[in-house]
């Protein structure tokens, strides 16, 4: 008698990003210092980054460039 062998699909690995790494490709907005949402295009990142100063005017929102290792802050 044979058995059915049981297969599990396994998931695709996450890209976790480290808090104390910078990304090393991509966009990312920084919030206070702190790496937070990443994105293809730096237009994502600026839009991104405007949505959360019009909601919340008090936080200092950069834009990081993980290719040229660049911080751009958001007016």
């Amino acid at each position: 008698m044979k058995k059915t062998l049981l297969t599990i699909d396994e998931p695709e690995p996450r890209k976790v990003m480290r808090a104390d790494r910078p990304p090393t490709e991509g966009f990312v907005t920084v919030v206070d210092g702190h790496f937070k949402s990443e994105f293809d295009t730096v237009e994502a990142a600026e839009t991104a980054g405007r949505k959360l100063k019009t909601a919340y005017p008090m936080l200092q929102i950069e834009i990081y460039d993980a290719a040229n290792k660049a911080r751009t802050l958001l007016s």
